[in-house]
């Protein structure tokens, strides 16, 4: 589970892309340029990961982060219990052994496309979701299962796509695996 309120947890910013997934709070965003609150915390001082384009950033570029390595034989991945609410605990164990569930703002005129992939080690990247354009102006969860089956190890892909103008952004918070990743 990260809920990005002291780090990255031990997702990487991947070296190959356009820019950055930023840390930030809502009390440094502008009015129009991102969620009001955090997810995990729902307070201006809690903390998600964000891109936004700018005069910098051009149409289709990217910003991606990463998982770091997980295997459906990997006893230790587990859901960080202490961390998340009974009701939550309730909906995670309803859902597919190998799911990945995260929260995610999509809001702006100009908003790009959130892709999640699943990304084995033999460099096969396999897209589980692609959102595109102004999702609301709120935070919204989404579930999604993992694919594939056998032992082959993998890592989970968060990529975030510039819009056609300024008026766009993309947070991610709360990504949390299934105990049985």
């Amino acid at each position: 589970h990260c809920d990005f309120e002291f780090d990255l947890c031990e997702w990487k910013q991947d070296e190959n892309d356009d820019f950055n997934w930023n840390l930030r709070t809502s009390s440094t965003t502008k009015l129009g340029t991102g969620p009001a609150v955090d997810h995990t915390l729902q307070e201006l001082s809690g903390y998600y990961i964000f891109i936004k384009s700018s005069f910098l950033h051009l149409q289709g570029q990217k910003a991606r982060i990463y998982s770091p390595v997980l295997s459906r034989r990997n006893k230790n991945c587990k859901v960080c219990g202490g961390m998340i609410l009974a009701g939550m605990q309730n909906l995670i164990s309803r859902l597919h052994q190998d799911n990945i569930l995260f929260y995610y703002h999509m809001y702006g005129a100009h908003t790009g496309s959130l892709i999640v992939y699943q990304r084995t080690m033999s460099e096969n990247e396999k897209i589980l979701v692609n959102l595109t354009g102004k999702q609301g102006n709120f935070w919204q969860r989404k579930a999604l299962n993992l694919v594939g089956d056998g032992d082959e190890d993998f890592q989970v892909i968060f990529e975030g796509v510039v819009g056609k103008g300024p008026k766009d952004s993309i947070a991610l918070d709360d990504i949390t695996l299934s105990r049985e990743c």
